[in-house]
């Protein structure tokens, strides 16, 4: 039974979402506070985290923060904080999916659905790489370059991941937006030009793998 906690100071708000959750199959654990949240984090290990913003002790934020210096478990905001740029910041943290209240209960419940859908498609994805030195083991989320392991952000491992399992094509910079940020953004699409710059670098002398198509995007190619 896949295990889903949701960190809300408010009760009524924990209750909607368990009465709408549970029904579903999912073993639902509460919080009332961003404290109580990191520890039953650690303690249970959940497959989805759903975080509310403005809760006492720490906030939705900083749990967030938290959770993503251990793991990349899919994260979901659930909040009243409806600002364009309190969505930019999430996603910026590592946020999976942002959901402004009121919201509608259908709605959340299939957008849990499809996060621990992908979840469970990353994982069970062949691990990718080979002969040219660089490995993603999907089930630690983990890569591995020349036998050691590189520190990569949760959004890092996710592009090379992305760029990784479409090796050999050629994908836009509205693809990997809308695939890795998995958000509409109608901003300024050199965010991604940034991260892959980033990850370039980290990846050494293999990051001549990730090519740039020019006036379109992005290919992974190790030809």
């Amino acid at each position: 039974m896949e295990k889903i906690l949701i960190a809300d100071d408010e009760q009524l708000m924990r209750q909607l979402v368990v009465d709408f959750l549970q029904p579903e199959g999912y073993d639902m654990i509460e919080a009332s506070d961003g404290k109580e949240a990191l520890e039953l984090y650690r303690e249970h290990h959940p497959d989805l985290v759903l975080l509310d913003v403005m809760m006492p002790g720490y906030d939705g934020w900083t749990v967030c923060r938290e959770i993503r210096r251990e793991s990349t478990v899919p994260i979901m905001m659930l909040t009243a904080k409806g600002e364009e740029i309190d969505q930019l910041f999430a996603y910026d943290l590592g946020v999976d999916e942002y959901i402004t209240k009121p919201f509608s209960p259908k709605i959340l419940v299939a957008k849990v659905k499809a996060l621990l859908r992908r979840a469970q498609n990353e994982r069970d994805a062949a691990p990718a790489g080979g002969d040219e030195g660089v490995s993603i083991d999907q089930q630690a989320r983990q890569v591995v370059l020349d036998g050691k392991n590189i520190d990569l952000s949760p959004t890092e491992y996710k592009l090379l991941n992305y760029l990784v399992t479409n090796a050999g094509k050629a994908l836009s910079r509205r693809q990997i937006l809308n695939k890795v940020w998995n958000y509409d953004y109608y901003g300024d699409l050199r965010t991604i030009d940034t991260h892959i710059n980033r990850l370039r670098i980290k990846l050494g002398e293999k990051g001549k793998y990730i090519q740039t198509v020019r006036g379109y995007g992005y290919r992974y190619d190790v030809k």
